[in-house]
């Protein structure tokens, strides 16, 4: 029986993409820390430090399926470091002189970090390929509904006439910083590792530094200044970037929620027979997707607090960030890559109603408009006056129980400033988007840059 919810058959992928979670598995972290080892081998023979043939017996055996997994755990109950059970196995399957090279000059967080640093470019990669899914998704929203006017609410109220493309913009300038954010994130975390017993490549004499530049060069990661076994400060800022993009995800998808509300009722989740039913209530639509994003992005946040403590060690070599390291950083891939999913489906299909959206522009008697005949007024006898006389409507409005157009209708102080045909025109929510449109259009014009 699965204990962990990501390995759940009921739960599926819900938490996360298929594909990052096998890159997070144990035949992913195994194949990692073998393509270090067949790296480190092949770099060494091409630098002279090992014989050829020794090289090309390494990789040769460096494969998963050469692994005896069972024998491995045994000796990692024992032994309690991860990579010399690795080490023994790759070691066996290598004539003896061959063997004698494998691991050569390395330690066991060498081949840890930059496995780990291997795990993270694959899930990165795809990671990458979902938020630019994502974005061309809010990208057509925001171009559909650039006209679709509706309340813009501030402290839960109605406050004054937006867009939902003028919402969903904001959504995508966000996650556009998101992607420009993550080619530095990834510049810091991708990071090979390869520095010996302290740090110093004592073992390889004066050839250490040509070493990390050719093994570097070969597995696609960036190569360090110096070894940086207890400086992980790269690596908090790429889970703080999957923490911020979360976070995002979890801004959009409580706004649906809200937006769902029987009250309100302006945008709906996709919907199927029978989905977000409830087990006692025959009527209900429930957000389903909404709750498990908002959940990631909840999680996600206490992943940061993790790699921050990890950040602090002692001396060359730190008694417990690693293992703390091996939980946090592969859940936090995970949970993002399941969050993007959940919202990608969620959003290829969210229902908007626009009929609701203008009805509930006159909910309240339309006093969302009152800041625009405020505005109107306020250039003929300023904007204190027209704010307090505006108010003394709206009050006269609330108390009468009529709309606030009827309001300055019958206002004899209003009448001396705007007629009629004025008040009709500032009463009308889709003159009141200011340079809304404008501001659409610098967002989705960025995307021909990226």
């Amino acid at each position: 029986m699965s204990a962990s919810i990501f390995d759940s058959k009921y739960f599926g992928d819900t938490f996360g993409n298929p594909e990052v979670q096998k890159i997070f598995s144990d035949e992913g972290r195994f194949s990692s820390w073998l393509r270090f080892e067949a790296s480190l081998a092949k770099t060494q023979a091409k630098l002279g430090l090992i014989p050829e043939s020794a090289a090309a017996v390494i990789c040769s055996a460096a494969l998963y399926e050469n692994l005896d997994i069972d024998c491995m755990k045994r000796e990692y109950k024992k032994v309690g470091f991860p990579i010399v059970p690795l080490i023994h196995e790759l070691a066996k399957n290598c004539d003896s002189d061959s063997a004698r090279y494998v691991h050569w000059g390395a330690t066991t967080q060498d081949a840890v970090d930059t496995g780990l640093s291997l795990q993270m470019k694959d899930a990165f990669y795809i990671i990458s390929k979902q938020l630019d899914e994502l974005i061309n998704l809010v990208k057509d929203l925001s171009v559909k509904h650039k006209k679709t006017v509706m309340p813009g609410r501030t402290f839960q109220q109605h406050a004054a006439p937006i867009t939902f493309g003028f919402k969903s913009s904001i959504w995508l300038d966000e996650l556009l910083r998101h992607k420009r954010r993550l080619s530095q994130v990834k510049k810091h975390a991708l990071v090979c590792q390869f520095g010996g017993a302290v740090g110093t490549l004592a073992t390889l004499e004066d050839k250490g530094l040509d070493v990390l530049r050719e093994l570097s060069i070969d597995l696609g990661l960036e190569e360090p200044d110096i070894s940086w076994h207890v400086s992980r400060d790269g690596w908090a800022e790429a889970i703080f970037w999957l923490a911020l993009v979360g976070a995002s995800l979890s801004k959009i998808a409580n706004e649906v929620s809200t937006l769902m509300r029987t009250e309100i009722d302006e945008i709906r989740e996709p919907f199927e027979a029978g989905k977000g039913s409830s087990s006692t209530m025959p009527q209900k639509r429930n957000p389903v997707a909404c709750p498990i994003i908002i959940a990631i992005g909840n999680k996600l946040r206490e992943s940061v607090s993790s790699q921050l403590s990890a950040m602090t060690q002692e001396h060359e070599r730190g008694v417990s960030a690693m293992p703390l390291e091996w939980q946090v950083i592969p859940e936090a891939f995970i949970l993002l890559s399941g969050s993007l999913n959940t919202t990608i489906s969620m959003l290829s299909d969210l229902q908007i109603n626009e009929k609701k959206m203008l009805m509930n522009l006159s909910l309240g008697g339309g006093m969302l408009m009152a800041e625009a005949v405020m505005m109107g007024i306020a250039s003929k006898i300023g904007r204190d006056a027209a704010h307090d006389l505006i108010s003394s409507v709206a009050s006269n409005a609330w108390d009468k129980k009529i709309s606030l157009k009827e309001a300055l209708k019958i206002d004899k102080s209003v009448s001396k400033y705007l007629s009629g045909e004025d008040i009709e025109e500032l009463t009308n929510p889709s003159n009141y988007l200011g340079s809304s449109y404008k501001m659409i259009d610098r967002v989705i014009d960025k995307l021909k840059d990226e």
